[in-house]
């Protein structure tokens, strides 16, 4: 991409607030370097690693880098046999941390993000590295005891030497016959050496050797002869200490240097992923969504070849370079979102050059370098503030003039800087990039400028080259009317509070508005009048005819909004009778259930005094007595079954919508069509959230996230699931490896990996809850399970456990799919 056009369409502004989200140096560093791409496999490769870290962003938001460090100006220095100190060992052992829980994490959900997930594979975890610093050097940065058995040995033997020194000195210090003498009753440190302070004038009371004195000179630091010996021996030891200290460093410095080529690996990788999100998290701030980049589709368009190059228009084949530009509602990235005017830019299939006109400052070339910028951001793998559906083709390149640039060292005035400009831009350009000229032919007499403008535009026209002109001249709006091939477009003004609106309107050409802003401001009426009377009655003809399609065309768009009001209200109106008919059938169905217990009860308490009159009737009735009761039996008998049979076809008649027998079997998948009971519809899922039990249903024109207990399988998907869906799917129930872990008497890190470990089988065995033992004990296996516990993504909820549990020594951990 041409260098002054990245700099003048302000896309390193772009990569310096993109930086900002980087989460350590090295993402920082792509960004900063990040230059668009002409490969549209190597774009769309980009953009789709950018979509998946956004969704990933949607479902987990915790996802950090926190921990990871550049790695790479220490790995130089451990390969030149430098000693790494404990902190650059720490760095190491952090960062290789960081880097293994991403890659288990984006690994786990390899079937929805697969191209994070390839990423994520490319990290060497060097376990053993992180296992050698933790062995020696603790969280804090200092070298254990247990690093070797000689410093264990050595500090042991030193915190022996020292007790005796500092109890031999402690006795002096309080002894009547040295007390008298001392600043203080204390014992400090000099040079290594342990001293007591004299005052000065004392100095000869005492034996010994003076290391040092106050700023003030009222106190020397003097060493007693009686402690000479003993504090060699402990100075001795500090010296062994120090060297094997200094040994097992440059032992842990030359593990890492073996490994360094995975570690530069994994910093790479880090960073490639730190700069992934960061672009996912810059398109969160501008509400980007994700644009379709489409190659040039080159098409035969048959259009008439322009006045200014033959005096009869006559037909002929003109090739349309088949670039695609369709921004829905696009938003300039810089500028403040909250009140920055979105437009509407797009090319039609017989259009590749756009004439915008309008007054100054009126949008014109914010338009250009919204234009310019996106189609930069797009071909750099970054969302794009636009509305879903935006189009862009992959130029090669992108070239712009814009701004006044007029060199005094060059003695180059402003038409001959954007002249000269605009010859470097016909030398480079060709039909596979995006050219935009900001008022051109400006800076010179008009008829000239305007003359040499059409030329301009001819030239690139002809050789297919797709592009965006602003200008002030009319003459270019009559050639962008009368021209194959161009296309009028114009920033709108406000008459009324002599403003620009910003707006950008593809088809119609701007007025010119400085008789009636002349009048309006209040100049003399005769003299507008007059000025009117000057211009050529076709000019003010058209402007008259200009402000009546405008007029047509706005109020066309106020009617289109008042429509799209209603329909909005009427769908919200038709959720709202739903949700109403939903409750009611609800209601409807506890009646008929209700009266259906009623009826089958009272029929059966019926059949039963029936039976019961019967047996009676047999013992106590006879002749013909017992014959007429018996009669009204049997026809009671026949009324009950009467019944029966009438509320069995009154049960079969009553018809409930969305009943258990149209239910299919089976998980709810993307693409199924699903009833919601709740509210009295069918609609198609588009997303499925495993993590959460939820899906996504398209009920209408309503996107709903649902859970999916409120969900009936009524039909399978047949076609594939769309790329921009996100299903997150497990796989099937492994071994499971209890429902308890215990790490008591573990090392934080070494139980830290166990219950790692431990959550992955778990969560695969589709265990619902786990219990994880770690004790009271100092706190710090506590504090770091629980830590990890909580940014853990299989975890669904934890507390501390009740008495009969295991109390604050137990955490009890719901998992995720429970």
């Amino acid at each position: 991409m041409n260098p002054r056009t990245l700099r003048v369409l302000e896309y390193p502004k772009i990569l310096e607030r993109l930086a900002q989200y980087c989460a350590f140096s090295g993402g920082a560093e792509l960004a900063a370097s990040l230059l668009p791409s002409d490969d549209l496999v190597t774009v769309q490769e980009w953009l789709i690693q950018t979509y998946e870290a956004y969704q990933l962003l949607q479902q987990k938001d915790d996802i950090n880098f926190g921990g990871v460090s550049d790695l790479r100006p220490l790995l130089d220095r451990a390969e030149r046999r430098s000693v790494l100190m404990p902190s650059d060992l720490l760095e190491v052992k952090f960062t290789l941390q960081r880097a293994r829980q991403l890659r288990n994490l984006l690994t786990r959900l390899e079937h929805s993000f697969p191209h994070l997930a390839e990423m994520a594979t490319n990290i060497q975890p060097c376990d053993h590295v992180v296992e050698q610093i933790g062995r020696c050097i603790s969280d804090r940065g200092d070298v254990l005891d247990s690093a070797s058995p000689e410093l264990g040995r050595l500090r042991s033997e030193l915190r022996v030497a020292q007790d005796r020194l500092l109890s031999t000195l402690d006795r002096l210090v309080h002894s009547g016959d040295i007390k008298p003498y001392l600043q203080e009753a204390l014992v400090t440190q000099r040079q290594g050496r342990y001293v007591i302070p004299v005052r000065a004038e004392y100095k000869g009371n005492i034996d010994g050797i003076v290391h040092d004195q106050s700023a003030s000179g009222a106190t020397l630091f003097i060493e007693p002869l009686k402690v000479v010996q003993q504090n060699n021996a402990v100075r001795e030891l500090e010296l062994h200490e120090e060297k094997e200290v200094r040994r097992i460093l440059l032992e842990l410095s030359i593990a890492v240097a073996e490994e360094a080529i995975y570690l530069r690996r994994n910093t790479q990788v880090l960073a490639e992923l730190d700069f992934t999100f960061a672009k996912a998290k810059y398109a969160y701030v501008l509400d980007a969504t994700l644009p379709e980049m489409t190659t040039f589709q080159p098409r035969k368009t048959p259009l008439k070849q322009s006045s200014a190059k033959a005096g009869d228009q006559e037909e002929a084949g003109f090739a349309h370079p088949g670039s695609v530009i369709d921004l829905h509602r696009a938003r300039h990235p810089l500028l403040d979102p909250k009140s920055v005017v979105s437009i509407d830019v797009y090319l039609d299939d017989d259009t590749y050059l756009i004439v915008i006109t309008g007054p100054n400052t009126g949008g014109k070339t914010v338009t250009l370098k919204t234009v310019g910028l996106l189609a930069l951001m797009a071909q750099s793998g970054m969302m794009l503030p636009v509305d879903v559906g935006s189009k862009l083709s992959v130029f090669e390149g992108v070239y712009a003039d814009i701004g006044d640039e007029q060199s005094i060292e060059q003695s180059l005035s402003t038409f001959s800087s954007h002249l000269t400009n605009i010859i470097a831009i016909l030398e480079e350009a060709d039909p596979a990039c995006l050219v935009l000229l900001d008022e051109l032919g400006a800076g010179t007499d008009p008829e000239e400028g305007s003359a040499l403008a059409m030329a301009l535009l001819d030239n690139l026209r002809d050789r297919g080259i797709t592009t965006f002109a602003t200008t002030h001249y009319s003459d270019l709006k009559l050639y962008a009317h009368n021209t194959p091939g161009v296309r009028n477009a114009s920033v709108e003004f406000n008459v009324e509070t002599l403003s620009p609106t910003y707006e950008l309107s593809i088809g119609l050409p701007g007025r010119s508005n400085a008789l009636t802003i002349a009048r309006r401001l209040g100049l003399n009426p005769v003299i507008v009048d007059q000025a009117e009377s000057i211009v050529r009655p076709d000019t003010l003809q058209a402007d008259k005819l200009l402000d009546d399609i405008r007029r047509a065309k706005q109020e066309a768009f106020d009617v289109a909004e008042r429509a799209k009001a209603r329909e909005r209200q009427g769908q919200l109106l038709e959720a709202d009778l739903r949700h109403q008919l939903a409750q009611i059938e609800q209601a409807r169905r506890a009646v008929i259930a209700e009266t259906r217990t009623l009826m089958q009860s009272e029929l059966e308490e019926a059949r039963k005094e029936l039976e019961q009159l019967r047996r009676q009737a047999r013992s106590g009735f006879s002749g013909a007595s017992a014959a007429g009761h018996e009669e009204f039996l049997s026809r009671a008998e026949k009324e009950l079954v009467r019944r029966k049979q009438a509320t069995e076809e009154v049960n079969q008649r009553v018809v409930v919508p969305g009943r258990a027998e149209d239910r299919l079997m089976g998980p709810v998948e993307i693409g199924d069509v699903v009833w919601v009971a709740s509210l009295q519809a069918s609609g198609e899922v588009l997303a499925v959230y495993d993590a959460t039990d939820e899906a996504d249903v398209q009920l209408g024109n309503f996107r709903l996230k649902l859970p999916m207990k409120r969900l009936e399988l009524r039909q399978k998907a047949v076609k594939e699931a769309p790329v921009s869906a996100v299903k997150i799917r497990n796989s099937g129930p492994a071994s499971s490896p209890g429902i308890e872990l215990d790490l008591r008497g573990e090392r934080v890190e070494d139980g830290l990996e166990r219950l790692e470990r431990y959550l992955n089988d778990a969560y695969r065995a589709r265990l619902p809850f786990v219990r994880i033992i770690h004790g009271h004990g100092t706190g710090a296996m506590k504090s770091a399970v629980r830590d990890a516990l909580k940014r853990h993504p299989l975890v669904g909820t934890l507390r501390s456990g009740e008495g009969n549990e295991g109390g604050d020594g137990v955490t009890m951990v719901k998992l995720v799919n429970a």
